[in-house]
């Protein structure tokens, strides 16, 4: 980008300011996704506030695993939907700090997840209530036991506030991809077959952004609500969370420098991620295990449907990444060595993030 500001300043002022809303439709898209958060959560924190007051103490004892499971749904998807809705304003953030169209879209596509999982919820939440009911599990009182009567206008709600919302940001987003298109020239220049290698290397930093929200939401599912685990098992879900943060961290690093034994590695793991969840969601309606996943087969099928396209589409983006390898582009993803890196301090992180420093003599990415 050109500036007549020392690149580290100029790294300041996009992480510190917010004049990266300077655009109209910028705003806008924020302020949307924002909206959406803050009407979406507080929906669900109602629909848990009511649930939670409508409940009848019981003792641990009292209560068998299939109850316990229904006991969990609620808070689980409360915590899910605070996750996700967060996560994707954070992810906004970040696209548009970058001008990254192709997390833009890829922000649309994960808001349209989430509203098939607002969806999930209605029926799910109903059924547990109803178990729950049966069961004796909530207060006798007639405004306790008629809880699901007083939540159901909120949780139709949330996926009819999520559906609009999707359809103005993939109009925010064709405005967002006309304003980006000039900056983009300008910094990578017009090189068409740099543009292409820089746009795959993009989709791919974007697609490892996404797969760590769909696999913490399968993980965290899992964790809270499925019943049968033995303490091995429950050890090495939980031991899953940070080691795949740790994939998909040195996925972006050896991409970036273009390490090919690293993405080969990588990639490998990647396979090992597809055969697991493939064999999850083989479990889950597999006879002798189809009874421990019941409170929430639906909402974990599709959230391994969601991530094992997610996982397909990341190691064909790695393939065609490390195809890439040795055609220019590095110079643009890394940082400067030496004297010059102490100049730009922390400008060339390689974090997930499409974000280059400024290289004087040649062509940048921003």
């Amino acid at each position: 980008m050109a500036s007549a500001v020392p690149p580290s300043s100029a790294r300041k002022t996009r992480l510190f300011s917010s004049e990266f809303l300077a655009s109209k439709w910028a705003k806008l898209f924020f302020f949307i996704v924002g909206l959406q958060a803050l009407i979406c959560v507080a929906f669900e924190s109602y629909v848990f506030g009511r649930f939670q007051f409508s409940l009848e103490y019981q003792h641990d004892s009292e209560i068998d695993d299939t109850l316990k499971s229904q006991y969990r749904t609620i808070p689980t998807f409360l915590t899910l939907f605070i996750f996700g809705f967060l996560y994707i304003l954070v992810l906004t953030w970040d696209a548009l700090r970058l001008k990254n169209t192709i997390q833009i879209i890829g922000l649309c596509v994960a808001n349209l997840a989430i509203f098939i999982y607002a969806i999930l919820q209605i029926d799910q939440i109903d059924k547990s209530i109803a178990r729950l009911l049966e069961a004796g599990a909530l207060k006798p009182d007639e405004e306790d036991r008629n809880v699901w009567a007083l939540c159901k206008p909120f949780l139709i709600t949330v996926p009819a506030v999520v559906g609009v919302v999707t359809i103005i940001m993939g109009g925010l987003a064709y405005q967002l991809y006309r304003e980006f298109a000039w900056d983009i020239l300008k910094q990578i220049g017009a090189d068409y077959r740099m543009k292409k290698r820089f746009l795959h290397y993009q989709i791919y930093i974007a697609l490892l952004k996404f797969d760590f929200f769909f696999f913490l939401g399968f993980t965290v599912q899992f964790l809270v609500i499925v019943n049968g685990l033995n303490n091995v098992e429950l050890g090495l879900h939980i031991a899953a969370i940070p080691i795949t943060i740790a994939i998909l961290l040195c996925a972006a690093f050896f991409t970036q420098r273009e390490n090919r034994l690293g993405v080969c590695f990588v990639i490998l793991l990647y396979f090992g991620g597809l055969a697991y969840f493939f064999f999850k969601l083989v479990r889950i309606y597999q006879p002798g295990h189809s009874q421990d996943y019941f409170a929430v087969r639906r909402s974990l099928t599709a959230f391994a449907v969601l991530t094992i396209i997610l996982i397909i589409l990341t190691i064909t983006n790695g393939f065609i990444c490390m195809q890439n390898f040795g055609n220019g582009l590095k110079a643009h993803l890394t940082k400067p060595s030496g004297l010059d890196m102490e100049k730009e301090g922390d400008a060339g992180s390689y974090q997930l993030n499409d974000k280059a420093p400024t290289l004087p003599s040649r062509m940048t990415i921003d």
